[in-house]
Formats: C-alpha cells, sequence, structure tokens
C-alpha cells in the first residue's frame, strides 16, 4: 500500500486550515486516513505549523513519501534534515553524537531566524501605527488651521456686517430724529402760524 504523507483541508471557505495525515495514495483527499500527525494553519503570519515529529519522522524511515508542500513543511521543522543525518550514521558517514551536535546547531539557527522574523513584523507593525498617528496628527493640524481661518474669516464678515448694521441703524435713528425735529418744529411753525 502506497503511503502518503500530505494535507487534509478544513476550515471555512478563503480560510483554509489544514491537517498533516498519513493516508493511502488512492484516498480521497478529505477523506479515510490512517494517521494525524499535525496541523497547519497558512493564515498567521508566520504561518502555524504543529507536527508530531518523532511520527512524521518513522513514517518517513517506512518509506511514506510526502507531497511538496507537506516536504516542505518537514524541512522547515527538520524533519527531513534529521532524516537525512540518519541515514548518514546509517552509512557510517558519521557517528550518532556528531549528527546530534549538527541537529542542534540547525535548530538554534532555524529558531533564530524564526525570532527575527517575528521581531521583524513587530517592529514592521509598531512603525506602521506610528507612521499612521503621525499623518493622522499632521491630518488633524491641518484640519483645525483650516477650521480657524474659516472662523477668522467669518468671524471678520460678522463684524464687518455687525459694523454696518449698527452704522445703518445709527443712521436711521438720526433720519428718524431729524424727521421728529423737524416734524415738531414744522407742526409748532404751524401752529405759530394760526395763531398770526
Amino acid at each position: 500500500m502506497p503511503t502518503k504523507i500530505r494535507l487534509q483541508r478544513h476550515g471555512k471557505k478563503r480560510y483554509p486550515f489544514y491537517h498533516v495525515v498519513i493516508a493511502d495514495s488512492r484516498a480521497p483527499r478529505d477523506g479515510k486516513f490512517i494517521e494525524k500527525l499535525g496541523t497547519y494553519n497558512p493564515n498567521t503570519n508566520p504561518a502555524t505549523i504543529d507536527i508530531d515529529f518523532d511520527g512524521a519522522l518513522s513514517w518517513m524511515k517506512k518509506g511514506a513519501q510526502p507531497t511538496d508542500t507537506v516536504r516542505a513543511l518537514l524541512s522547515y521543522k527538520g524533519v527531513i534534515y534529521k532524516n537525512h543525518l540518519d541515514k548518514g550514521v546509517a552509512k557510517g558517514a558519521f557517528t550518532q553524537e556528531d549528527a546530534g551536535k549538527k541537529f542542534a546547531a540547525w535548530l538554534e539557527e532555524k529558531e533564530a531566524k524564526i525570532d527575527s522574523k517575528k521581531n521583524k513584523l513587530d517592529s514592521d507593525k509598531e512603525a506602521a501605527a506610528k507612521k499612521a498617528l503621525a499623518a493622522e496628527t499632521e491630518a488633524n493640524a491641518k484640519k483645525a488651521a483650516s477650521i480657524a481661518a474659516k472662523t477668522a474669516e467669518l468671524a471678520g464678515e460678522v463684524a464687518d456686517a455687525v459694523e454696518e448694521a449698527v452704522e445703518g441703524a445709527v443712521e436711521a435713528v438720526s433720519d428718524a430724529a431729524e424727521a421728529v425735529a423737524d416734524a415738531v418744529t414744522g407742526d409748532d411753525s404751524a401752529e405759530d402760524n394760526k395763531e398770526a
């Protein structure tokens, strides 16, 4: 029975989540499987990969063939490299201790790369947030300046209108006072004319 290490799709539409499984190559993609080795979530950054290292290694030694994507996942986790080192030990190229040291050094280097990527993502996120805050502050300052300019312009227009209205009212009052004065003096002169 040719066995494959492959992905079994789960999750919502446009939001996939995969199980890494051992299955017969003739079985349907999401159908019957022999053993579940772990999960793979490509929706996170960096992708979340949770694989049973020893189980995957034992299946690789038994001859199970991974698909291309699963091969990349197993390589990322170090299963492929560990299998390669174990084959070197079996052939007598180096000892088990040397293989253990090489694998430990590889793991440290891999963890350092992953940590640096996470730190870079965090720093990029913080920089983007600071940039957005600075842009928002600048936009708010521009809005405040334009509002202040419009307010000053409107205040000037209102002051001019009030001044004109006051001048008009003063002129109207003075015209009315003159008219009243003329009317009063006109009435007095009419009365004086009647008496005479």
